[in-house]
């Protein structure tokens, strides 16, 4: 796809122009410029845009209306509206909102044609060249986590995203390794065998490793359930449609991942995603069974459908072993979060108040939104257990994503640093910039939090 341009000879002006100052700007326009714009009845509103004719029937000058809440949408109709050629901004604008601007103008023109040709915008949009480094980067991590999030099962199962995180591993000279089937039983990492177990593609955990020793360990854990079906808690055949998009967690710290290492941030990175389908057969995980984690806590089922917590349980307890600076793990979890928030704002839960705040805040400066929910500890008696350790799921219908961020919170070392973020990774409905399907959801804000956290120690 062309989305951007380095840059190019004579491109079209795309010029920024304020409702405020509209009147002012078409009194100074050429006579043939107001005459188009008036038989068009244009209005300056945001989302609003005109290709202006020149004397000899091409375009001359793009205007477009300098409104909006967010930068990112600012270019976001013009990308799929104009016609082909190269355009340039025209406009007083910092680098950073040409840098918000140009990355909206790549995602609307996102289409994917894994299964059916779809016809691309040709319209690219010219940058300098550190500008459009910048944003291309951004742009094809957030389209990454697209691509895999849209792809069916059959197609993205547990070796498939095993293969898209050792491709992250192989462009960027980091270390992949995976731990399946019999071989989790053996290395101590039940609770991923259990939920996966039932799969006719075996369960695994999948690890990437790349950095300099010395450095500060981050690690990356994202909830990879290729398929949930709810297992033997099985869900209604509505509620398992979107199910592909159960390993969105995943696909989210492959993306971080890349932004990292092609970043080169002074840290020492692990990816860990526990990579399984949610399935049903004989060997099929049962509510009411105890089983073992790699923690060393045992956890009743209470229910198969509140799989993701149980595979994340022994990929975090993994993830502590090392005594890192800053775990760090998505997952589409609850449906409960969709509920308080809705599909837009995935809500983040930390031990740490500086790391959420953190978070949160570098979401408002990425126009990624974040926000901020409690680790209630009196909750806890929600996933209380009479005969094990911990319940997978909590007793009532009542702050189901507080309860699932707190089962994940018993597999954490208090002493390190950890967020949970609970992301939709889809787009439930299409508009300008967010095509409907897969879609990166707080990625560019916890890219921004890591990049400011660790750039003072580069």
């Amino acid at each position: 796809m062309p989305y951007l341009a380095e840059t190019i000879d004579l491109p079209i002006r795309l010029t920024a122009v304020s409702p405020d100052t509209y009147e002012q700007w078409l009194a100074q326009a050429p006579a043939h410029h107001r005459a188009w714009l008036d038989a068009h009845d244009f209005s300056c509103k945001a989302g609003k845009w005109a290709a202006l004719p020149s004397v000899d029937g091409g375009i001359e000058q793009v205007i477009f209306a300098d409104a909006g809440d967010a930068w990112i949408d600012r270019l976001a109709r013009a990308a799929t509206g104009l016609p082909a050629g190269a355009y340039a901004l025209d406009c007083d604008w910092s680098d950073e909102q040409k840098r918000q601007a140009a990355l909206g103008w790549g995602l609307a023109q996102y289409r994917f044609t894994k299964y059916k040709d779809r016809p691309e915008p040709e319209a690219r949009l010219v940058l300098g060249e550190a500008l459009e480094r910048q944003t291309r980067a951004m742009l094809d991590a957030q389209n990454l986590v697209r691509d895999l999030v849209n792809t069916p099962t059959e197609d993205m199962g547990p070796g498939d995203l095993g293969a898209a995180l050792a491709s992250q591993a192989q462009a960027f000279g980091a270390s992949f390794s995976v731990i399946e089937g019999e071989q989790l039983l053996e290395q101590n990492f039940p609770a991923i065998h259990a939920v996966g177990r039932a799969a006719a593609r075996a369960p695994r955990l999948l690890s990437l490793e790349w950095g300099r020793e010395g450095d500060p360990l981050v690690v990356l854990a994202g909830k990879g359930v290729c398929f949930d079906t709810g297992g033997l808690d099985i869900k209604p055949s509505s509620g398992m449609i979107l199910m592909k998009k159960d390993m969105g967690g995943a696909a989210h710290v492959i993306a971080l991942a890349r932004l990292v290492m092609q970043a080169g941030l002074p840290v020492r990175l692990r990816v860990l995603v526990p990579a399984v389908e949610n399935a049903i057969s004989g060997n099929a995980y049962r509510p009411g069974d105890v089983i073992p984690t790699r923690k060393g806590l045992s956890v009743e089922i209470g229910n198969t459908d509140a799989e993701g917590r149980v595979v994340l349980s022994d990929a975090l307890a993994l993830a502590c072993e090392q005594a890192p600076d800053l775990v760090i793990d998505f997952a589409t979890l609850t449906g409960a979060a969709r509920v308080a928030m809705g599909p837009d704002i995935p809500p983040v839960f930390s031990n740490r108040k500086d790391v959420a705040r953190g978070l949160v805040d570098a979401g408002e400066t990425t126009e990624d939104p974040l926000w901020e929910l409690p680790l209630y500890k009196p909750y806890r008696k929600l996933i209380s257990s009479d005969i094990a350790d911990v319940n997978n799921s909590g007793k009532t219908a009542f702050a189901g994503a507080i309860t699932a961020a707190l089962f994940l919170e018993k597999f954490i070392d208090p002493d390190i640093p950890w967020a949970h973020i609970d992301t939709f990774a889809w787009n439930p409905t299409g508009r300008a910039g967010r095509p409907a399907g897969g879609e990166a959801l707080g990625l560019r804000a916890t890219f921004e939090f890591l990049r400011q956290r660790y750039a003072t120690t580069a």
